[in-house]
């Protein structure tokens, strides 16, 4: 079993075609379970690891999401079918303009530039923060950017496993409870 329960998430996931997020040559892969390179020194998060992310966000119609590392657009696409309104954020120059033409059709994804560790205030504070892809370690300023009662989800490096961690902020402070071992991309920049 893959954990990815929630049948909302199911039918976004399979709503959006992973091979339109990868380059042309590495569509016959899109759907394994490996991080899949985009350029820019990047690969895509598997589809498992951001499936278990965004399952165990439990994502809203109300809510307001950042996506941290959105890569080509594939996390946030998915999102934007469950969130009201959706910001992905990426540093890449290159994956910005990409991420821009995939998600072009999204009416409530907007596609931010800017260094991934240090979020985007501009529009916080979120309700959740989905960090596709593996993190030393999480930063304050993304927790920062946080709701009161808000959620985050990433894959936390611990002594070379990848582990999937749901976070949520009460009286100022987020706690967070490991949920799954699970393979995924390192981003840069944590």
């Amino acid at each position: 079993t893959t954990d990815v329960s929630d049948p909302r998430v199911i039918r976004a996931m399979a709503d959006v075609a992973r091979e339109e997020f990868v380059p042309a040559a590495n569509r016959s892969i899109a759907y394994a379970d490996r991080g899949v390179t985009i350029g820019e020194g990047r690969s895509l998060n598997t589809p498992l690891a951001t499936g278990l992310l965004v399952n165990a966000a439990n994502i809203r119609d109300d809510d307001k999401v950042l996506i941290v590392g959105a890569a080509t657009g594939y996390a946030a696409s998915v999102v934007s079918k469950l969130a009201g309104s959706v910001i992905a954020l990426e540093q890449s120059s290159k994956l910005v303009s990409k991420a821009e033409t995939n998600l072009s059709s999204n009416e409530n994804v907007s596609v931010e530039k800017g260094k991934l560790a240090d979020g985007f205030d501009k529009s916080g504070p979120y309700s959740v923060i989905l960090i596709d892809g593996i993190a030393e370690q999480i930063s304050s300023a993304l927790e920062e950017q946080l709701a009161e009662n808000g959620r985050l989800v990433a894959a936390i490096s611990d002594s070379g496993v990848s582990r999937l961690a749901l976070g949520r902020k009460a009286a100022g402070a987020v706690s967070y409870q490991f949920f799954a071992d699970c393979g995924g991309c390192v981003l840069p920049g944590f």
